[in-house]
């Protein structure tokens, strides 16, 4: 039974998240109750497939029934064991849905998808706009419209692409090449280096979920191409249905839960008020903190008012962290400092 969702033209850029793999006889493929986020597709060889330890039947690679994925449900209702050597191809599940909704015309055959993994196929800026975490949190509707606002725009080595102090305009994807990024500082006129960013890295969120001007400038190291979605397309299309903004209620149980509270404003402002026990990372040093912080902890993102808690829990949740905003801020939570205090 073929997949329906993807254009024959979408494939080879699916292919590059699609794995060949092969397993020998009598190991298994997944086992009953296996939390499992693949999608799987057998090619060759047979399985035998078993519930509550018992053979319920068997399964060969090349038939019609071995067309459909292996079983989808998660956790797993049934274990495979390998009978025969198999071919199997194994893509995630989560990336397979974005590509499936973002494009609801046209089939392609499991036969289709082994010649397109085998293959490879060139660069596509569709490829890397699919792996990217923040894309599949996005409501299919407001996806097809990114899709088709979305600008390509090639730049050259040594290129400014933003500079700190002007105006936000545009959300950046970067599909080729690398950028650097800098921020200038009394100390420092020329730029402190805060970052390199590459393939499917993001920039220019901060600017245009605070409603200020750029912290930091970006530039081009190596030629490169650029996606780009204007400011109030990004707002409404992007930037709302991934913040989860939380009450202070719903904000303390997070964090007696093992949550942790991060607060994004300058040091000199944290020093003076801040809620006990608070990580404190300023907006502009998020991106070069990340791999501090840890993907298995809730945060609940601080600042005076919402606009620097949206930027930096955008950034966060973006890469796969799970981050909300305290609605109102700190302005408007005092309680919440003086409680913990």
């Amino acid at each position: 039974m073929p997949l329906d969702g993807l254009k024959r033209e979408s494939l080879g850029a699916l292919a590059k998240n699609i794995r060949l793999q092969r397993l020998s006889s009598g190991e298994f493929l997944f086992r009953e109750g296996d939390q499992d986020k693949r999608t799987l597709w057998l090619l060759s060889g047979r399985v035998e497939l078993q519930r509550g330890g018992r053979p319920i039947g068997i399964l060969a690679g090349g038939t019609s029934a071995a067309a459909a994925p292996l079983f989808p449900g998660n956790p797993r209702d049934t274990s495979i064991r390998v009978i025969d050597p198999i071919e199997y191809l194994t893509i995630d599940s989560e990336l397979l849905d974005v590509a499936i909704t973002w494009d609801q015309t046209g089939i392609y055959e499991v036969a289709e998808l082994k010649q397109a993994a085998e293959s490879g196929g060139g660069d596509d800026w569709m490829t890397t706009l699919l792996t990217t975490k923040a894309f599949h949190k996005i409501p299919p509707a407001n996806l097809q419209a990114i899709f088709q606002r979305l600008e390509r725009v090639p730049y050259k080595a040594g290129e400014t692409v933003i500079r700190q102090g002007q105006d936000g305009d545009y959300f950046y994807v970067i599909v080729d090449g690398k950028c650097l990024v800098t921020r200038e500082t009394p100390l420092n006129r020329t730029g402190l280096k805060l970052a390199e960013l590459g393939i499917g890295d993001t920039f220019g969120e901060e600017a245009l979920l605070a409603g200020t001007k750029r912290n930091a400038t970006v530039s081009m190291l190596t030629d490169g191409v650029l996606m780009r979605l204007g400011s109030e397309d990004f707002r409404q299309l992007m930037s709302e249905p991934l913040l989860q903004r939380i009450a202070p209620a719903r904000a303390e149980e997070i964090i007696a839960r093992g949550g942790q509270w991060l607060d994004v404003r300058m040091p000199q402002e944290y020093q003076t008020q801040a809620i006990p026990g608070s990580l404190n990372i300023p907006l502009y040093f998020i991106r070069p903190k990340l791999g501090t912080l840890d993907r298995d902890v809730p945060y609940v993102v601080v600042c005076d008012t919402e606009r620097r808690s949206r930027a930096a829990a955008f950034i966060l949740v973006e890469r796969g962290f799970d981050a909300y905003v305290l609605e109102g801020g700190l302005n408007q939570n005092l309680e919440l400092v003086r409680r913990s205090a």
